[in-house]
């Protein structure tokens, strides 16, 4: 017993001896090349899982016991190994490892080398794209990446609109194919941005080549954070609160220039309701020729909208087991005061396991779990016309029920005018469930050499909406006597297996990576919806269920309908390097699909080329280029995202009369469209080059993206029927260039700036034969796809000026044809033959941008960071149809700018017409005074940080912790006559306007 006591007693001494020997270890780790901090290095002591990792500053503390031995290593760097005798200090310098750089770079089914890289790829980072408060990973790439244009949405949960590299289908989708984890997605919303790892845009054929069909648009892989090995559990929380505000917000006319309009224009019907508005709300004590009311509609219906998003996450890793677990919760009001909101939680889960040394496996879910409530886009059309004369309520309107709105109506304008029951008494709410998981394992039958992976990948997919109308009556015109509701379910099931092969060596100079697979694909959705009428107890929510619906108000108001696709597919790509000098990348996939009658199967080269110059002996200390790559690529790609093979063929018998007598005769037509894929080829030139000590880095390319056999509508010869053919042929080509400039001045200082632009020329080379243009849009707002002009211009007739006095009238042959007078619009007869007609109609322009540009700026001092982020675009055109729908009614108000700007008298404008101009048809017709410059220049991002290192500030259980104060499009300039000029087709109607967002943040690390 003694002995047992006298055994522990010593244990437990040398437990003490030992724990009093440990010593906090700190210090600071840096690149070598650039003397820059480096975060997120692991720290572990050697032998054992415990450790960290350095913070945003490279910044680390530990606690080790003498003799132990510290090892720093971080993805692209050397391994450090340091013995702790007596120090408590411990900075490190990390060297470039050549072998590891650039592996964090995602390709196709695998990684390369940053270095190998013979396509145009960019790449962002986390701490990038957790600078922009949004809903959807997406918004976050504006002006990050040359030649990659995002159209930004306003509407909560709603996903912008990107486009890489132009348009090149008519007929089918250009978006991208988002990768994320190896799955493929057509939509990305589910996704946190605190989620995420890293961002890989792959834009170049030859790049997206091998994922086949979906990746006509381009492809963008994204890969969500996951634990390491060999690192202690990290739990980390980041979130942020804020408010979202309407920016530059339309200027409408007031009650002042309305009046005044009305009674220039001479329209004596306009002046009767202007006398109604004074007769009925009374006149204003400031001017009595005006009525007691001046309503700003916008100021209205707008609101401050909240903002937040709160994540948690725990990652690391053992000696066989990694891992990363998270969730987050994300919630966003809109602008529009109305029950428009979004609502997501997220959970994560990903697990990799070391099984032997050559077996390994993996699972990663994510469930997102999200609630929307649509907003009525109508109300913002509404807002825009509704005169100013008229308040939100009328207490006079006593017959109003449940509400006493005012309508427009009563003063004697055709419509209601007013657009809160629009707001108030529709609700649409959907309901959004995903849950997306992926399995693989992976063996390696030579270690390091020769693997095998399979991979299976499924995304399941539910959203149910619900659609109420409520009852309402605010006047004759503007009513609702029966409720509704819209009940609807559509269910998405996705799955794909991937079975991939790869083989990596190298022989000496030689590099090799071989690898083939197959991918089999799986597509369904099933689509159930219902629509009943006269809802019992409607007022009550639990009431608003189809089985409280009149039963007899189903009949023909059910659909059940669905659809399944099956794919099989073959690729394959090799990847050689002689000397890190020649770079050679070949790719071809094979895969079949039941939409293209004409041809099912389809084979996608392409290659690519690079030439390492700075590795040439003639390069060698140049004393410029560190580094320095030439690129040639091409490839080709399919568009899987057109509609199916359909039509009929028909053969009709008919009678004429032929020199007075019957004859009977057959006529065949054939609507049938008989499709083959369309196929894009693309040629890219591109330069790779780091400068000056590795701190100026370049990447600029030029490129040739043209669509052949593009589905185009065809009409057909006799019957004038229209068929969808394989007989377009589109192209893009532009340039793109990025520079970033990194430079540390001190321990204290350091600072980054970066730049990008992109052109873009899009262009139809050719369509059917006998056709010189395809029209589309309404006939009041034309648009045009012509040979030599952007797909889908607009076309419509060029503004000279405005006719000043009657003499310049009378000396006009086509003014006094026309029957015009001082204060319309003068148009430019481009055949020169005195006539103006269809014939004297223009192109006037393209909703894609000729031109985008991007910059960023960073500076930090200490633990102070600061960071500000630009981005815009010229060279685009958007149809401000809201001035144009004039050409239906003339009872509506109209812009500040018009108002103020509008001809009346000689001398006073030349580009807009007089207040009775507005209400001629002449004045109407579409031209360059409806199509405005989409030009923009923004303040996309401002961020302030600060950080506080671990026990800094409240001792040593302090965790390390950043405050951020984030400012997100605090400012746009433009001249464009809306409240934003970021409209996804350049067509700005009832646009959801984009709002500036300021937020406070926190991200504690424990």
């Amino acid at each position: 017993m003694k002995a047992r006591l006298v055994l522990c007693l010593f244990f437990l001494f040398s437990y003490a001896v030992s724990y009093a020997q440990e010593t906090t270890v700190k210090g600071t780790v840096t690149s070598a090349e650039d003397q820059f901090p480096v975060p997120g290095v692991n720290v572990i002591i050697k032998g054992t899982s415990r450790g960290t990792s350095t913070d945003f500053d490279g910044n680390y503390s530990l606690k080790v016991s003498k003799g132990e031995v510290l090892e720093f290593s971080s993805l692209g760097f050397r391994l450090v190994s340091v013995t702790i005798n007596n120090q408590t200090t411990v900075n490190v310098s990390l060297e470039a490892d050549v072998e590891a750089l650039g592996e964090i770079v995602v390709v196709g089914y695998g990684t390369q080398k940053k270095a190998d890289l013979t396509g145009a790829i960019t790449t962002i980072k986390a701490e990038d794209i957790e600078k922009t408060p949004a809903s959807n990973v997406m918004q976050s790439l504006q002006g990050k990446v040359a030649g990659v244009q995002v159209v930004g949405v306003g509407s909560p949960g709603d996903s912008p609109k990107v486009r890489l590299r132009g348009v090149g289908t008519f007929d089918g989708s250009s978006n991208p194919l988002y990768v994320v984890n190896g799955m493929f997605y057509d939509n990305i919303d589910f996704l946190n941005t605190s989620d995420i790892e890293s961002v890989s845009v792959l834009k170049d054929a030859s790049s997206s080549a091998i994922f086949g069909q979906k990746a006509a648009g381009g492809v963008i892989i994204i890969q969500t954070k996951a634990g390491k090995l060999e690192k202690r559990p990290e739990f980390v929380y980041n979130g942020y609160s804020g408010y979202q505000f309407a920016q530059n917000v339309l200027k409408m006319a007031n009650a002042e220039q309305f009046t005044t309009m009305a009674y220039e224009s001479g329209s004596q019907p306009d002046i009767n309701k202007i006398q109604s508005a004074i007769q009925r709300f009374g006149r204003s004590r400031v001017n009595p020729n005006l009525p007691d009311v001046n309503t700003d509609w916008y100021k209205e219906i707008l609101r401050p909208a909240t903002i937040s998003s709160h994540s948690v996450g725990v990652n690391g890793g053992g000696e066989n087991v990694n891992y990363s677990v998270g969730a987050n919760y994300f919630s966003q009001d809109g602008i529009l005061d109305m029950k428009n909101e979004y609502e997501r939680f997220n959970i994560r889960n990903s697990v990799d396991v070391k099984v032997s040394d050559r077996f390994k496996m993996g699972s990663n879910i994510v469930f997102s779990n999200a609630t929307k409530y649509n907003a009525e886009d109508a109300a913002w059309f509404q807002a825009y016309f509704a005169v100013p004369v008229l308040p939100v309520y009328d207490p006079l309107n006593t017959m109003a029920k449940p509400v006493d709105y005012s309508d427009a109506t009563r003063l004697g304008y055709r419509n209601s005018q007013n657009p809160f029951p629009t707001m108030r008494y529709n609700e649409n709410q959907l309901k959004i469930r995903k849950l997306l998981t992926n399995i693989y394992a992976e063996y390696y039958f030579i270690p390091k050499k020769l693997s095998i992976k399979t991979s299976y990948y499924n995304d399941y997919s539910s959203i149910e909406e619900r659609n109420v109308r409520l009852p309402y009556f605010i006047s004759e015109n503007s009513q609702r006597e029966i409720s509704s509701i819209r009940k609807a379910q559509a269910t998405y099931s996705n799955q794909i297996w991937d079975n991939v092969i790869t083989y990596k060596d190298n022989f000496g100079d030689h590099g090799l990576t071989v690898l083939g697979g197959t991918s089999y694909r799986d597509e369904a959705v099933h689509n159930l919806s219902a629509t009943g009428e006269d809802i019992t107890g409607i007022v009550y929510e639990s009431s608003w269920y189809l089985d409280f619906a009149d039963k007899d108000s189903f009949k023909g108001n059910v659909s059940d309908n669905g659809g399944r696709v099956y794919g099989v597919s073959y690729f394959g790509r090799a990847e050689y390097n002689y000397k890190d000098r020649y770079l050679l990348n070949a790719t071809i996939r094979a895969e079949g699909d039941s939409k293209f009658t004409a041809n099912n199967w389809l084979y996608t080269p392409a290659f690519g080329l690079g030439w390492v110059l700075s590795e040439e002996n003639f390069m060698q200390d140049n004393g410029v280029f560190d580094f320095l790559k030439l690129r040639l690529s091409y490839g080709k790609l399919g568009n899987g995202s057109l509609g199916r093979s359909s039509g009929t063929r028909t053969v009709s018998i008919v009678q004429t009369d032929i020199g007075d007598q019957p004859v009977s005769g057959i006529v065949s037509t054939s609507n049938f469209s008989n499709l083959k894929w369309e196929v894009t080829e693309e040629k890219d030139f591109g330069i790779s080059a780091r400068l000056f000590n590795n701190r100026l880095t370049l990447e600029a390319d030029y490129y040739i993206r043209t669509t052949d056999n593009a589905v185009i509508p065809v009409i057909q010869p006799i019957s004038n029927e229209i068929v969808r053919k394989n007989a377009g042929v589109f192209r893009n080509q532009g340039i793109e260039v990025s520079l970033d400039y990194n430079q540390m001045l001190n321990e204290n200082w350091r600072f980054n700036i970066g730049a990008n632009f992109s052109t873009l020329k899009n262009e139809v080379i050719r369509l059917a034969d006998n056709q010189e243009y395809i029209d589309g849009g309404s006939f009041e707002f034309r648009q045009r796809t012509q040979v030599g002009h952007p797909i889908r211009a607009f076309y419509g007739y060029e503004v000279v000026g405005v006719y000043q006095n009657a003499t310049e009238v009378q000396n006009d042959p086509i003014a006094v044809a026309n029957n015009l007078v001082p204060g319309d619009l003068k148009f430019r007869d481009v055949n020169g033959d005195g006539i103006l007609d269809a014939d004297d109609r223009v192109v006037l322009g393209s909703y894609l941008p000729s031109f985008m540009y991007g910059g960023n700026l960073g500076v930090s001092y200490k633990n102070f960071d600061f960071s500000v982020n630009v981005s815009g675009q010229s060279g685009n055109k958007i149809l401000n149809r809201k001035r144009g729908e004039v050409v239906y009614t003339s009872d509506t108000n109209m812009d500040a700018d018009l108002a103020i700007n509008r001809w009346h008298g000689e001398g006073t404008s030349n580009s807009y017409p007089s207040s009775a101009g507005l209400r001629k048809g002449w004045n109407q017709n579409l031209s360059s005074y409806l199509i405005e410059d989409g030009s923009y220049f923004r303040v996309q991002n401002i961020q302030l940080s600060y950080t506080v290192k671990s026990g800094s500030l409240l001792g040593k259980n302090m965790p390390e912790t950043r405050l951020t104060f984030t400012a997100e499009r605090p400012f746009t300039f433009f001249k464009y006559n809306g409240f934003d000029p970021e409209v996804q087709d350049g067509i700005d109607r009832q646009t959801y306007p984009v709002p500036a967002v300021y937020t406070m943040g926190i991200n504690i690390k424990i």
